[in-house]
């Protein structure tokens, strides 16, 4: 599971990157805290699917696209 974990973070910080926000503005759009973002990249948390959705529309990213990307990494 720790594979998952570190590949789903890895396409979310890509992603984040991508769209030039900053943990601080990406976790505004979402409405949770900086430190579970940051977390959620470094694979220490699992995003449940209503998070991944919210930070999906933030970063302007389809869920379905992240999976498929994380999907590709594994």
């Amino acid at each position: 599971m720790a594979d998952l974990n570190e590949a789903l973070g890895e396409m979310l910080a890509r992603y984040r990157h991508r769209a030039n926000l900053s943990h601080e503005a990406c976790a505004f759009e979402c409405d949770l805290h900086p430190t579970y973002i940051s977390q959620i990249e470094r694979g220490l948390k699992f995003p449940t699917m209503r998070t991944l959705f919210l930070i999906g529309k933030a970063l302007k990213v389809a869920p379905s696209q992240i999976v498929r990307d994380v999907e590709e990494r594994l």
